[in-house]
């Protein structure tokens, strides 16, 4: 079977769909990928094909953000042609030949499109529940409100979805011999998504009208070694707290708020650059900066982990059996966020409220003795064959 996996946007959307693709070749399947261009020499260093989607994500950082402006409105809308065009393109191009098409996040605005034109079956897979309509929560993953507001709230989402990118789907879907559509959002989930996140850490919500299955988080093994500066850190005294906000904007203030957070708390500190690259404030020995980094191989030998709440980070250092300390910044992170606090795994700072006092507080209570045995305790209820289960019904619906 020749099968096309596309994921776009961060390194977040762009892992799970690479460890889908890693399976699917070691069941001897022939799999083409389409990434964004920054994460092309990735994807074929791992030994795929690989064609770009897209565009890079990664956020300016230092001068360069501080001297960033907004986008107006024209070039919002400029974007977005683009984007949609790119991925008609990309996805029409690299798809001749294939017998499926998987696309990986909610943003992929030609997978069902390309794959309705070609004939063969597709599917798209999201990564937290609240990317699926649903009356058990609103579209910006708050939890709690009324169903019915919750499902009014949806239908506007709805709307908006259509005031941004319906004409573009239309006139792209033209120009591949394809019909309109009247409502873009339902199109480019399909009836039967997939949900590809950890039925204990995000369960399956109700989702009227549609038939959503879940896989489990799509994981990629890791077996890169830590560097010797960093075991010899980790060697050196008790166990860290780990701080990393990844692909998200953070300014030079929030390293030192996270340094004298950790500091106040007794804890050595492990820090990762991201993209932000965050940095130390001095030449104390117990920080050190890092750059990637293997976190599977990282949390189980830290204390706890202060991060964003993006759906692969919240599920690793929950298989790591490690309390947690979310910062959501948008998108998915405020569900996962209230997901560990539910869970009773971790606690959350609201990123408009961080400071080193509030942090302060955040980690003392993940570290709080009750926190940190229910941590360890969950870790081994989180599932690690979603990329197993994902492939059986790929291999099922192709027979």
């Amino acid at each position: 079977m020749r099968i096309l996996l596309t994921g776009v946007g961060t390194r977040g959307d762009v892992q799970p769909v690479v460890a889908l693709a890693a399976e699917m070749r070691r069941r001897g399947h022939d799999v083409r990928l389409c990434v964004p261009p920054n994460f092309i020499d990735w994807v074929r260093g791992l030994g795929f094909t690989a064609a770009p989607i897209g565009i890079a994500m990664r956020q300016p950082s230092g001068a360069a953000a501080a001297q960033a402006s907004l986008p107006t409105p024209e070039q919002i809308r400029a974007l977005v042609e683009h984007l949609v065009r790119d991925q008609f393109d990309a996805t029409a191009s690299a798809a001749e030949g294939c017998d499926v098409i998987v696309a990986g996040g909610e943003h992929q605005y030609a997978a069902r499109s390309i794959a309705e034109r070609l004939g063969i079956p597709s599917v798209v897979a999201v990564y937290a529940s609240v990317a699926l309509p649903s009356p058990d929560h609103a579209p910006s993953g708050e939890p709690g409100g009324d169903p019915e507001s919750n499902l009014r709230r949806w239908q506007d989402e709805s709307r908006s979805w259509n005031e941004r990118i319906l004409e573009r789907l239309n006139d792209n879907r033209k120009r591949r011999g394809l019909g309109p559509l009247s409502d873009a959002r339902s199109h480019i989930l399909g009836e039967a998504p997939w949900l590809a996140a950890d039925p204990v850490l995000g369960p399956l919500p109700a989702t009227p009208g549609l038939k959503p299955t879940q896989t489990g988080a799509w994981l990629l093994p890791d077996p890169t070694p830590l560097v010797p500066e960093l075991e010899a850190f980790l060697a050196a005294g008790e166990a860290p707290v780990y701080v990393g906000f990844g692909s998200m904007p953070a300014d030079q203030q929030t390293g030192r708020i996270v340094i004298e957070a950790a500091r106040a708390a007794g804890r050595r500190l492990v820090l990762s650059q991201g993209w932000a690259e965050l940095g130390l404030v001095d030449d104390g020995p117990d920080c050190i900066v890092i750059g990637d980094v293997n976190h599977q191989a990282l949390f189980p030998r830290v204390a706890a982990v202060v991060h964003h709440g993006g759906a692969g980070t919240t599920t690793t250092a929950a298989r790591a059996g490690v309390p947690q300390v979310i910062v959501p910044m948008f998108a998915d992170q405020p569900y996962w966020a209230s997901r560990v606090r539910a869970l009773g795994i971790g606690t959350s700072v609201a990123r408009g409220a961080l400071s080193a006092e509030s942090l302060l507080a955040a980690l003392g209570g993940a570290l709080d003795q009750g926190v940190v045995a229910r941590a360890a305790a969950l870790a081994g209820a989180v599932a690690v064959d979603g990329t197993a289960v994902a492939a059986d019904l790929i291999e099922r619906a192709s027979a």
